[in-house]
């Protein structure tokens, strides 16, 4: 019938249906077989040409049909992974926690009482929009390891190496630091009496990836500086304590290489790499301790001391932790005194101590600012000895009588442990770096010590009753001295580390009038360069507390007008803009690396002390370059002028008296 017979079926060619194919399943087979051989009489009616084309045509689509498959299952694979990874680590993002810790590990000492002085609870400022805070703890790899300089100096970007795995950064938290690898300390314990090896760190790569920071000119031209006063001593004064440049030769003052190694850590933070491995086979095979010779306690501890450990933590090649120790041991003899305050000089070859020969009196600065070095040196080997060493003058000076407003004499007998020559107070010579170094262990140690932090308030508010002043005809503030109640506007150099340590103070958390006074005080150390004819500052300057008719500020006595090349307001200037990001500070220091290059280098290699920095036809060279010139004036002036703040980031570094930094504890 007709409702039995099929519509027409359209394959390639059209093929209507017969009879046959609407008789049940038997026919309609029969129905496929002949539409088949219609199909391919079809197919051979086609001429060549049409042949070639209908085959070339199947041949083209299936052949982009794989190369879009090929191309497009990648990433749709990828987006099903990530899908799964997202609902995995989903979970485990949710319960992190944020925290700003310390950075290493504090010792915890065994005569620790932590009643013993009240709680303070100074009010933070809040935080300054520039300022980043990164992660918490760290270790310094060696920056050409981790990255390639490039510039016409030699010097450039730092390259970063590949990232870690996310697994292996949670299990170490790490930053970058100029490309290099820093990565936490896991000693958690405190020290025992057993030394123990430090355990040698592995590779990692940076937690929080950021961009390298370029080195900009004025950092080339500290290095450029850097490299022509290392030539002068690599030729005339190698492996001696200090380079004579304009006699092309050296002086001793303890044999033992001051200079090279005062100057090691900032070759690792400039990057010179060719002047860093010479000089560390000089200490791997010259530097011995084992000498007939007298040390000054203080100054070997700030200078080799903290530059050995300050390298090691920077490097972290335990050739200059051995060499830490071996120093550290030999200056031990220093505290066996009947009183436990330590005689000023050591014989490191006999192991004997002694006063100096005129008195049995030690400085108050030298017996407090070695503690900062001790301390790390017993959290590093595990041995106790020589932090108890040192804890213990702190806690004897800390009861002493004699103090006035928290202000201290200058000088402290070794038998009695009293101070004496009482009445006197300064923030100079013989007394500033005890202020400091209070400061500095409260941070070191995690800020537990409280003692530390009561004693460094106390005398920073003994410093505004009794030694800050105004000078005429510009209202310079000033901090002067006091002797017998009489005051005396005269101000040394050395002062001008008061602003970077006050400055520090405030970003630990300390009252904000300390930043006000900070800022008023480096105005102050500027303008004692800024007003002499040779833009240089003299050893010791003296104020117009009264306004007289052509008098500056400062006035400069002859015996005074000196310049040692000394670091305390590069350093402030580092501090202040660090933590204010005002680039007037980079300016200022840009003018003293200036004045430096023009009235104190020498054309054959170093830069020399000066007599007379109100002549500047004549400077009258002293024919000496102080070790604490590469030590601490060049690097802090290379700081200054970085734009990196991860760059010995300050919260996670502390700097020595000699500008060597040293980390900071995580408290236990």
């Amino acid at each position: 019938s007709a409702a039995a017979v099929a519509p027409p079926r359209r394959d390639f060619i059209s093929v209507s249906l017969g009879p046959e194919e609407a008789a049940g399943p038997g026919g309609y087979n029969n129905s496929k077989a002949r539409r088949r051989r219609n199909c391919w009489r079809k197919w051979k009616q086609l001429s060549r040409l049409q042949r070639s084309v209908i085959l070339f045509l199947f041949a083209f689509l299936a052949v982009c049909g794989v190369i879009s498959y090929t191309r497009m299952g990648d990433p749709w694979k990828s987006l099903t992974n990530k899908s799964l990874d997202d609902q995995r680590t989903e979970p485990e993002i949710s319960v992190l926690k944020l925290a700003n810790p310390a950075v290493l590990p504090a010792p915890q000492k065994a005569d620790a009482n932590p009643g013993e002085y009240p709680e303070l609870s100074p009010q933070k400022p809040p935080k300054l929009p520039h300022i980043r805070r990164g992660p918490s703890n760290l270790q310094i790899k060696a920056p050409w390891r981790d990255m390639r300089l490039k510039s016409r100096h030699s010097t450039s970007r730092l390259v970063e190496e590949p990232a870690q795995t996310d697994e292996e950064k949670t299990k170490k938290s790490v930053i970058s630091w100029r490309g290099a690898v820093i990565e936490p300390d896991q000693s958690t314990e405190p020290p025992s009496s057993k030394i123990k090896e430090p355990e040698k760190p592995s590779s990692v790569e940076a937690e929080d990836q950021k961009e390298p920071v370029p080195i900009n000119e004025r950092q080339l031209a500290v290095i450029e500086a850097f490299r022509h006063a290392w030539r002068g001593y690599k030729d005339f004064a190698w492996g001696h304590d200090e380079l004579k440049p304009l006699s092309k030769s050296y002086s001793e003052w303890f044999g033992l290489g001051l200079t090279l190694i005062d100057a090691l850590d900032t070759m690792w933070i400039l990057g010179l790499k060719e002047e860093f491995e010479d000089a560390r086979k000089w200490v791997a095979n010259n530097l011995v301790f084992d000498k007939n010779v007298d040390v000054n306690l203080f100054e070997s501890t700030i200078r080799i001391l903290g530059g050995l450990l300050s390298t090691y933590h920077l490097s972290k090649d335990s050739l200059f932790l051995e060499k830490a120790k071996d120093i550290g041991n030999r200056l031990m003899p220093a505290f066996k005194t009947p009183s436990k305050i330590p005689y000023s000089d050591v014989n490191i070859g006999r192991g004997t101590a002694h006063p100096p020969r005129w008195t049995s009196d030690s400085t108050v600065a030298e017996v407090t600012s070695i503690q900062l070095e001790f301390r790390e040196l017993s959290r590093l080997t595990g041995d106790d000895k020589f932090q108890k060493a040192v804890d213990e003058v702190m806690k004897h000076v800390h009861t002493l009588s004699g103090k006035n407003d928290g202000l201290v004499p200058m000088f402290i007998n070794t038998n009695s442990g009293q101070f004496t020559h009482l009445g006197v107070y300064t923030l100079g010579a013989r007394a500033d770096s005890y202020y400091e170094y209070l400061l500095k262990q409260w941070i070191q140690g995690g800020k537990k010590e409280n003692e530390l932090l009561e004693d460094y308030m106390k005398a920073i508010e003994g410093v505004k009753k009794h030694l800050l002043r105004r000078s005429q005809p510009k209202r310079l503030t000033f901090v002067g001295e006091l002797a017998h109640g009489h005051f005396s506007a005269k101000m040394d150099h050395l002062v001008c580390f008061l602003p970077g340590t006050l400055a520090l103070g405030a970003h630990n958390g300390l009252t904000a009038d300390h930043m006000k006074l900070a800022e008023a005080l480096i105005e102050t150390c500027y303008q004692m360069y800024a007003q002499v004819e040779t833009g240089l500052s003299p050893e010791i300057v003296h104020f117009n507390l009264h306004a007289q008719k052509g008098h500056k500020d400062v006035e400069i006595k002859p015996a005074d007008r000196h310049n040692l090349l000394r670091p305390e307001t590069v350093e402030s200037l580092f501090y202040m803009y660090r933590f204010t990001g005002d680039k007037k500070y980079q300016d200022w220091g840009w003018e003293i690396l200036q004045n430096f290059n023009k009235y104190t280098r020498v054309s054959t290699g170093g830069y020399t002390s000066i007599n007379n920095v109100q002549n500047p036809s004549n400077p009258e060279p002293r024919d000496k370059m102080e070790s604490f010139f590469l030590g601490e004036t060049l690097k802090y002036m290379f700081l200054l002028f970085s734009e990196d703040i991860d760059l010995i980031n300050l919260d996670k570094y502390v700097f020595n008296t000699e500008a060597h930094p040293l980390p900071i504890w995580v408290p236990a």
